[in-house]
């Protein structure tokens, strides 16, 4: 398809930088548990699970905006669907958020956690039904909901590390 050709450098760069940062959150998240620092599975579900999950989305659709699709269609259904799953998930995450009691989150954990999320999703889905009348700016769409997915995954990730680094250890040393 002529649309996406202009788009493969870009989404090769996005989906190998998802790629590797799931990695790398993984290692992170394994070297916060070998600190001692005692688990909590709620936040868990609210802060760390929401953030592989957005790497994850950004490295699938990446892969997919680059395979050889013979029909936009298929396509399009596709990057809608994960965007009406990214918006269920988001409110599934806001509920988590609400109600783990390890941690009480402030404007900017709503911010990277749920709003620029929801928004980013709520673009997807809403690109897929433009992407009908206008697949050139329906594509500019999808791309700013990818980058917004995965600047939030990795504001997110170092917002962890800080508050597990300068916290939560010294919080947790004896006085």
């Amino acid at each position: 398809m002529t649309a996406l050709a202009g788009w493969q450098n870009f989404y090769v760069i996005i989906g190998s930088s998802a790629g590797a940062l799931i990695g790398l959150q993984f290692v992170v998240l394994s070297l916060i548990t070998r600190t001692g620092a005692s688990s909590h599975p709620e936040a868990g579900g609210a802060f760390a699970t929401p953030t592989i999950v957005h790497f994850v989305v950004v490295l699938g659709l990446s892969a997919i905006l680059v395979a050889p699709w013979e029909w936009v269609g298929a396509l399009i259904s596709v990057w809608g669907i994960a965007g009406v799953s990214g918006i269920v998930y988001i409110i599934i995450v806001i509920r988590r958020m609400r109600k783990q009691p390890v941690y009480r989150p402030e404007f900017e954990d709503w911010l990277f956690h749920a709003l620029l999320p929801l928004a980013a999703y709520s673009t997807l889905a809403g690109s897929a039904i433009a992407a009908r009348f206008r697949l050139r700016e329906a594509l500019f769409a999808v791309a700013s909901a990818i980058l917004s997915l995965l600047f939030s995954g990795i504001h997110n990730a170092w917002d962890a590390v800080t508050y597990h680094v300068f916290v939560r250890s010294t919080d947790e040393r004896p006085h």
